[in-house]
């Protein structure tokens, strides 16, 4: 027997967009029952606690929201949906106020009292609100205690999402959720239910993300059937710790670093990056830096443990220690001085670009299901500027919790048994039936190698064509890998469960790159080493459960052209 909980919004993932969505959702009505599935513990996990640098949102001139506009498009380059991106840089100036005076956030201020606003690669204004180096902390502590704070919001820990649940007409009536502490599966119905989990490309062998993610929110959209975009586009962070044996490898050092004035240089010692865009150096965007660093290693001109080094000392000690007190003791924790010497840093696997369609409202193509922050594509297109994720997220989250708790005012509860959950419990349950293997973290292992060997920083057609054979191999061998042992609290089960997202989510990840026959943003491949030539400017890769091959729709320039921002430029500089 399946235990139910009835709400009426159901908000999977309780990262910044899903406690945003809650507490907008609970905010509209007292009487509306907000349920919120988080994987961990609440503000415990996920990514927006991982947050250093900050919050991109225009506050004053000379800052200008079409600016902001066209920094996100030319980071993206050119494939972001351009109403999804009109909507995040006009949205988040009010988030940012919204997260101060509603939910009790405070940002650093200047010395006349205005928020603090810090350099960001790729923008052309001083733009991105932070605490310190720990502003997601900060953020997400506020908003847990909110949610906290009302009665009309239920949150299940140590829970995570397995599968939807639809009702007889298709519409989206809950999820199948399975308790990881009992080992027992709960039927949450839901009149209208948000996907944010957050994606998390932790496939990969070197991650930033949390590794509590698995990019589970794709993985049950694409069983769904819905439409996914552009997954070929993962963000790779340039500057990832180098700790030889330690998983804190790939664990950040913030942007704002660069942003500041540190400088890159190789093996050598030469500041390398004036190689690859002498005009921004160090401040250029996330993919071409990651792609120089890692270009410089393989090229023979790494350190000693296969990375590049970052400099911030120049800066003064006394200003980075001031300016930086989470890079620096994070730096300490390991033998490291940062803010008096070099530090050994690499590109690691961070952040996914590509995911779910959606419109500006959070509404995805199946009624009832909607979908907020790293779960969804299309805002940040083939790259993501810092600063514009924490954005992405509590802005949307936002916005999906207003049109939730206006979609199912006046709706009747779905009429949906729990017989409908069976085929999913099932399938979750097989692993248990069989005994336990050590061959289930070989395939973790293998998982790992083929995503950051074939489909990392440096793709070409061959590469990618032997990652998806391995990656079947994989899926193959896992379906035979058993966990054995108990239900509750099994670390070998949840682990099973994360290599099933992750297998999906790879192999849409290396189908769409093998799909897209160019190079652009965090996608390059050495066969195709140049942007296609138009028309269309260029399209997006969908994939669709059930279809035989990927489709291609062409990129809409609905606000912003290439070729109007580039002579806007010449203008502005006399040329």
């Amino acid at each position: 027997m399946i235990d139910t909980i009835d709400a009426d919004v159901l908000v999977l993932g309780a990262g910044g967009a899903g406690l945003c969505a809650a507490l907008h959702a609970a905010d509209a009505s007292p009487h509306l029952r907000v349920a919120v599935v988080v994987k961990g513990l609440l503000g415990r996990a996920g990514c927006t606690r991982m947050v250093q640098g900050g919050y991109n949102a225009v506050l004053a001139a000379p800052d200008s929201l079409e600016a902001h506009l066209l920094d996100t498009l030319a980071g993206g380059g050119w494939i972001n949906d351009q109403e999804l991106v009109w909507t995040l840089v006009t949205e988040s100036p009010g988030r940012v106020l919204e997260l101060e005076s509603r939910y009790g956030c405070l940002f650093d201020r200047t010395p006349e009292g205005r928020i603090h606003q810090k350099p960001f690669a790729g923008q052309s204004h001083d733009r991105t609100v932070h605490k310190g180096d720990l502003t997601g902390i900060e953020i997400m502590s506020r908003l847990t205690e909110q949610v906290l704070a009302r009665a009309n919001i239920r949150v299940l820990e140590d829970c995570r999402a397995v599968d939807l649940v639809r009702d007889d007409a298709g519409r989206a009536a809950g999820a199948l959720v399975l308790d990881l502490r009992s080992g027992r599966f709960l039927l949450v119905r839901a009149r209208a239910t948000l996907l944010a989990m957050g994606g998390g490309p932790t496939m990969y062998r070197v991650i930033a993300c949390s590794a509590d993610k698995s990019a589970d929110g794709i993985a049950l959209a694409y069983r769904a059937g819905l439409v996914l975009r552009d997954m070929e586009m993962v963000q790779f962070h340039p500057t990832g710790l180098v700790i030889p044996g330690s998983l804190m490898t790939g664990a950040l050092l913030e942007e704002g670093l660069r942003g500041a004035g540190g400088h890159l240089r190789n093996g050598g010692g030469e500041r390398f990056m004036a190689r690859y865009d002498p005009a921004r150096l160090e401040r250029s965007t996330r993919d071409l830096v990651s792609r120089a660093s890692f270009l410089e290693v393989t090229e023979g001109r790494g350190t000693p443990n296969g990375g590049v080094w970052i400099d911030v000392s120049h800066l003064g000690a006394e200003t980075v220690e001031r300016t930086f007190r989470g890079m620096v003791k994070r730096c300490r924790d390991f033998g490291r001085d940062l803010a008096r010497e070099p530090v050994e840093v690499a590109p690691t696997a961070h952040f996914m670009m590509g995911g779910v369609v959606i419109d500006p409202s959070c509404r995805t193509a199946i009624e009832g299901l909607f979908a907020a922050g790293e779960d969804t594509g299309g805002v940040h297109g083939a790259n993501r500027l810092g600063g514009n994720g924490v954005g992405e997220s509590t802005v949307f989250g936002g916005i999906a919790g207003d049109v939730m708790a206006a979609f199912v005012e006046g709706r009747p509860s779905p009429r949906v048994s729990s017989v409908a959950a069976e085929p999913a419990m099932s399938r979750a349950e097989a692993p248990l039936a069989r005994p336990f293997t050590p061959a289930l973290y070989d395939l973790q292992r293998r998982l790992r190698e083929v995503m950051w060997d074939r489909v990392g920083l440096v793709r070409d057609g061959d590469g990618l064509a032997t990652a998806l054979a391995e990656i079947e191999a994989v899926d193959g061998a896992l379906r035979t890998a058993g966990v054995g042992g108990g239900r509750a609290l099994s670390t070998a089960w949840q682990d099973w469960l994360n290599l099933d997202s992750q297998v999906i989510v790879a192999r849409l990840i290396a189908a769409s790159a093998l799909a897209r026959r160019e190079s652009r943003g965090a996608h390059w491949r050495r066969d195709f080493p140049a942007p296609a030539p138009g028309p269309p400017f260029s399209v997006h890769v969908r994939l669709c459960n059930g279809l035989p091959t990927h489709s291609v729709q062409p990129v809409v320039l609905t606000r912003a052209r290439p070729d109007t921002v580039a002579t806007r430029a010449a203008i502005e500089v006399g040329d």
